[in-house]
């Protein structure tokens, strides 16, 4: 009977971190970029009574096993890189992203991280930064009296200077894109950062060697479906509720045993 107590009690537990997990799905619905999160699960070990082909009586296999289970953990949360809806702006320097990569962002100790949120930004100095400051590489200084930005699909970079015809080239951004994307561990903020699982990435100009290309005046949506989210939102909660009352209905049996004369 105590079995029954930790198995109820390992769905309840993977249940509430599933809420968890959507909920928080739920609360970047309006992120720009957010790549919705889904919770995985994986079956404990299994105690085996009686195994599959051991010898019966009359000199025949057994052809199944007896196996009781001992309940359920959540083992992952996978991340989809699906593409959201693209959302028209009117800000020059907001980026949407139309296939794979990321843009590529340096934090303060130097070190890189990713993100495919594009609100970009004009520094004090005129270096193109994200909304934390963090700054985008290649790093990209538009000039003071610039009147005009223009990014092109290939993530060239063209401003049109006061009192002048032709537009000053300035640079090229570039894009990351990774073997595994859903390795890359979240850190807030909308960023990403690398790991063994996701591989190094391969750093090119948009539009070449896989990589999407870019889109001014837009940002990309997030890529959580509301309705896909309330729906397992009430089945998560509907296992939570059939978990506890396994252990009701245990608690019940306990007392017919204790009753017992």
């Amino acid at each position: 009977m105590e079995k029954v107590l930790r198995v109820a009690a390992s769905g309840m537990q993977a249940q509430k971190l599933n809420i968890d997990v959507i909920a928080n799905n739920l609360a970047n619905v309006n992120t720009t970029g957010y790549k919705k999160t889904t919770m995985e699960f994986q079956d404990l070990l299994y105690e085996n009574i009686r195994h599959a082909g051991e010898p019966t009586e009359g000199a025949q296999n057994r052809p199944i096993a007896l196996q009781l289970g001992n309940g359920t953990r959540a083992v992952a949360t996978h991340r989809s890189f699906a593409e959201g809806a693209l959302m028209q702006t009117g800000n020059p320097l907001d980026l949407a992203i139309q296939g794979d990569g990321f843009l590529i962002v340096r934090m303060p100790d130097g070190s890189r991280a990713y993100t495919r949120d594009g609100s970009l930004k004009r520094s004090a100095d005129g270096m193109i930064v994200t909304n934390d400051g963090y700054i985008v590489e290649p790093e990209l200084t538009i000039p003071e009296d610039a009147q005009d930005i223009v990014i092109r699909p290939d993530g060239n970079v063209e401003v049109l200077l006061a009192g002048e015809v032709e537009p000053l080239p300035l640079g090229q951004l570039e894009l990351a894109r990774f073997i595994n994307p859903a390795g890359m561990e979240a850190i807030g903020y909308n960023l990403f950062v690398e790991t063994s699982a996701s591989g190094v990435p391969f750093v090119g100009p948009p539009g070449e060697t896989g990589m999407g290309v870019l889109n001014q005046y837009f940002l990309e949506s997030s890529n959580v479906d509301v309705v896909d989210e309330m729906v397992n939102m009430i089945a998560a909660q509907r296992a939570y509720e059939i978990n506890s009352k396994a252990i009701q209905t245990a608690e019940e049996m306990y007392d017919v045993e204790n009753r017992l004369k």
